[in-house]
């Protein structure tokens, strides 16, 4: 007598295979029946509104929480560069020199940044710790104390 063809684990796959697309089918048909029991859905149901906080409601919004804003407020990408100028002279203290090699930095005042500061933009000599005047100036390598002079 001749054996089957079909070996024991190939029967047992096949069984796997039509059992997942048996529950595939089952799977399918109740989620028909769930959508079809919960009805067509419309249009008012499908939108998403936001709040004033940014996020997602399904309520409209507030109409007296609007805000009002003008197209030309708005700005994609980088901000224009605001090209006017600020102080042109600044108040400082010198934070250090060294007259050797003519360089040193001045703290402003204001905005408490250092600056750089050579021998060629100097009125006079300066010493740390010494109060003095200047403007600035955008050097090669970034701003740059000019026009500096001592104070009292």
């Amino acid at each position: 007598m001749a054996r089957s063809q079909d070996s024991f684990n190939k029967k047992e796959q096949e069984k796997k295979r039509k059992k997942k697309n048996q529950d595939k089918q089952e799977r399918r048909e109740k989620r028909k029946a769930e959508k079809a029991q919960s009805g067509p859905k419309t249009l008012e149901e499908m939108f998403s509104y936001v709040d004033e906080n940014g996020n997602l409601t399904s309520t409209p919004p507030d109409p007296s929480k609007r805000k009002v804003i003008k197209a030309e407020d708005i700005v994609l990408g980088v901000p224009p560069r605001d090209d006017s100028p600020m102080d042109t002279v600044r108040m400082g203290r010198v934070k250090f020199f060294n007259d050797e090699k003519g360089y040193g930095f001045i703290v402003d005042q204001e905005t408490k940044d250092s600056v750089f500061v050579h021998i060629n933009n100097l009125s006079g000599p300066i010493r740390e710790n010494d109060r003095v005047s200047f403007e600035v100036e955008m050097g090669n390598r970034g701003p740059s104390a000019v026009n500096v002079q001592l104070l009292d």
